[in-house]
């Protein structure tokens, strides 16, 4: 439905002062960035209200930014500057804020001058403001996921349904399909520092659909005495979600030089994590082929772990090892010397990729020269206390190992398959650290699962009779075993009780289990002694 000029006229307005209350624009650019937007939209007008020109912006609390590049957007459809599907609306809504963002150099010099006057906390917090003002953090999407935390034995792991990440749109499924690839794609992944402005394409581009990121700012920082980039995610998983990409689209490696990188991005921003997911299949993260880190300001339930045993390593006396009482396998590092704590890690991790203890399944080669294990390392710089910021040096180092077997395709410290209908995809550096992120089919799928539940137990059903039912709808069929078990356990509480906590707890029990089985040493008699004469061996 076509929107009207008055309508268009009163948003432009709008978001041109939206974007000179939020520092993007000065008052004296209101006028040309309210042409600007008629122009990224394809319009001739219409005229602005009578005495807008001249009017002294005022704050405007009930300004929806999502509502007026919705607006905006479909405008843009309607002229034909963008197919009319969900993605042809991103591009245009996303072409409308970078034309109204200040340019990559002047964010990078702005960024520069807070870090010298102010410190790098006003620094992140300037950015990371200006990411979500612009549209880039979709604030409103990352708001619409279910998030809670469940105790377990491992402290309270938190829990998301991920539901920020748009979901397809028909038509462009219909125009993927249509689409003859070519192959070379430019920029070559959506981790590319030449990411910065890029105006997206649709499924229907002989290259494949790419997402618009013509509101993209990334500031270049120094890691490793290379270029790479900061920007933070679209859709954050957590607080201040950040990444930091290479400016060479090149393999993901864990080695004494990304680790470097690593200590060389604490030291330049202490007071956020900084990680880097495992450099091999399923125990990787879901993008291999770009080097790159993720960080950010949030604590995760790893680092409050308890120490289940503490460590020293020949030649490293100075380094503090503890084993970390966590379902994956973890050994926590800590020393004052930047230099030798980077040894320490290198040390470890050498180590760790020739270990074979066949006892426990951890197979370092195959015969055919296939390397298994690699490790995924955390940074941050902490106090005395712990407390983040402070400056020692804190490395984590979960030991991974992606060996699969008859019984376990998909690998043997993977999610296995009676979890499945919860998690399936890799364990990734941010679930490591305890919080996870499910798929969206969950809210749809644990609502019909609850509702079954309930209604069986106010009708005193029996397991057996819960079983079938379950497993003849479709909505609930993948969760059937493990929701009859739930329901024997506790019927009582289904009937009269709060069903959807039930369920997140119950959900969160099995994201435990899931990083159990992650965990390449268990935390039965085998699996410390295992441990162990991996420790001796240091």
């Amino acid at each position: 439905m076509a929107v009207t000029d008055e309508v268009i006229g009163a948003t432009t307005a709008a978001l041109a002062d939206y974007a000179y209350l939020t520092g993007m624009i000065d008052a004296a650019d209101r006028v040309w960035a309210y042409n600007t937007i008629l122009d990224e939209m394809g319009a001739e007008g219409p005229a602005p209200a009578e005495g807008w020109v001249l009017a002294e912006p005022a704050a405007d609390d009930g300004f929806d930014l999502d509502a007026a590049l919705a607006v905006l957007a479909e405008a843009s459809a309607a002229h034909g500057r963008v197919e009319d599907t969900a993605t042809g609306h991103d591009r245009a809504a996303m072409r409308v804020m970078g034309a109204l963002m200040p340019r990559p150099s002047a964010i990078a010099a702005r960024w520069e001058a807070l870090r010298a006057s102010d410190g790098p906390a006003a620094a992140t917090d300037w950015f990371y403001r200006l990411c979500c003002d612009a549209g880039y953090v979709r604030r409103s999407a990352i708001a619409k996921n279910i998030a809670w935390k469940t105790p377990t034995r491992w402290g309270d792991l938190e829990i998301t349904i991920n539901l920020s990440k748009p979901e397809k749109d028909p038509r462009d499924i219909a125009r993927a399909g249509a689409a003859k690839n070519t192959g070379e794609k430019y920029p070559a992944c959506q981790l590319c520092i030449e990411n910065e402005g890029y105006s997206g394409r649709g499924a229907a581009s002989p290259m494949g659909d790419h997402p618009a990121r013509q509101n993209l700012r990334i500031v270049p920082i120094e890691l490793g005495g290379e270029r790479w980039g900061f920007q933070y995610s679209p859709y954050a998983y957590f607080n201040e979600h950040s990444i930091a990409m290479s400016a060479h689209h090149r393999p993901m490696h864990i080695d004494r030089a990304s680790l470097t990188c690593l200590l060389d991005f604490v030291d330049t921003l202490p007071h956020y994590f900084i990680g880097s997911n495992a450099d091999l299949p399923i125990v990787g993260g879901s993008i291999l082929s770009h080097d790159h880190f993720q960080g950010g300001a949030h604590e995760f339930p790893m680092m409050h772990a308890e120490v289940a045993r503490a460590f020293t390593m020949p030649g490293f006396e100075d380094i503090e090892g503890a084993v970390l009482t966590w379902p994956l396998s973890v050994l926590r590092l800590r020393a004052d010397d930047r230099a030798r704590l980077l040894d320490a890690c290198v040390h470890v991790i050498d180590r760790w990729r020739d270990w074979t203890d066949e006892e426990v399944g951890v197979i370092a080669r195959t015969p055919d020269g296939t390397p298994h294990n690699t490790v995924t390392p955390v940074i941050r710089r902490v106090d005395t206390e712990g407390r983040v910021g402070g400056e020692r040096y804190e490395a984590y180092l979960a030991l991974r190992c992606n060996i699969t077997s008859e019984e376990h395709p998909l690998g043997v410290f993977h999610p296995h398959a009676e979890y499945h209908h919860i998690k399936k995809e890799n364990i990734g550096l941010i679930e490591v650290m305890g919080l996870a992120i499910l798929p969206a089919r969950l809210k749809t799928e644990l609502a019909a699962v609850g509702a079954r539940l309930r209604a069986a137990a106010q009708a005193g059903a029996a397991p057996a009779d819960v079983l079938a039912a379950l497993e003849a709808d479709p909505a609930c069929a993948s969760h059937a075993a493990w929701a009859r078990e739930v329901f024997a356990r506790r019927s009582d509480e289904l009937a009269d009780g709060d069903v959807d906590a039930i369920l997140h707890e119950e959900v969160g029990a099995v994201f435990g289990h899931v990083l159990e089985d992650a965990g390449v040493y268990k935390w039965d008699e085998a699996g410390r002694a295992a441990q162990q004469r991996f420790i001796d061996a240091l």
